[in-house]
């Protein structure tokens, strides 16, 4: 397996863990993938964060509809949403899937999340959709999703709960952790009454300013890399 490869299983591990410890997620219901070459490695189906290992990663070819895998373990039910993000859409090296408190109490009425606060910019747009409901795992559902998700970064998915896409895993769970806590805030300014809406013109104007804005590059990778000094020059003996 290729260093490479390995780091991404390991990672994907970590964010599942992360999801559960972040209250973005409950149990095993969260799925992550991850675009590696012409495949896509996903977390398995019910399987404890806690005891997986990088072997157990399952790994999808992202042209193969069929469902074939290689692992020991099956991909989560979810694999086909994940394999028409990532093959579809250049800007997905990533998908999370997670059943939060408030994006899901959202998705069960059947919500969307409109313009209640600037950071709705972050999803691409000036609200995010929730998709239609269909059954867990099927082909509907990702179709259902895909639409809910063009031009979109993220989606509520009716009676279910949340997708986010990020152009690598960090910038993905970024994206659902920012979606849970705008859906939280839309959710508490509907019991006081109902929120006051951004206009488009207002949306836009953050789009604009979001170059640049949201999770940055590693400290490590912002370095400016040294510059190789000539060497220095030994001065010629005199005879």
């Amino acid at each position: 397996m290729k260093k490479a490869e390995l780091a991404l299983r390991e990672e994907i591990i970590a964010r599942c863990k992360e999801m559960n410890a972040s209250g973005i997620n409950q149990g095993t219901s969260g799925n992550i993938s991850v675009r590696f070459e012409d495949r896509m490695l996903i977390s398995p189906s019910a399987t404890p964060y806690d005891q997986m290992t990088p072997d157990m990663i399952a790994s999808v070819g992202l042209d193969d509809t069929s469902g074939a895998y290689e692992g020991p373990l099956k991909p989560s039910t979810e694999w086909r949403f994940h394999q028409k993000l990532l093959r579809g859409r250049p800007d997905a090296g990533a998908v999370v899937h997670a059943h939060p408190t408030y994006c899901t109490t959202l998705a069960i009425a059947r919500k969307e999340i409109p313009s209640c606060h600037y950071m709705v910019a972050a999803f691409g747009g000036n609200n995010v959709r929730c998709a239609g409901y269909a059954t867990f795992g099927s082909e509907e559902l990702s179709e259902l999703a895909i639409e809910a998700m063009t031009d979109r970064t993220a989606c509520l998915l009716a009676n279910h709960g949340m997708i986010a896409i990020g152009e690598n895993l960090a910038k993905a769970m970024w994206r659902a952790i920012e979606l849970e806590t705008i859906a939280k805030q839309y959710y508490l300014s509907l019991v006081i009454g109902g929120p006051v809406l951004l206009s488009d013109a207002a949306i836009d104007d953050t789009h604009r300013g979001f170059a640049g804005y949201g999770l940055q590059d590693s400290e490590a990778d912002k370095k400016p890399k040294p510059r190789r000094r000539a060497p220095k020059k030994t001065p010629a003996k005199k005879k």
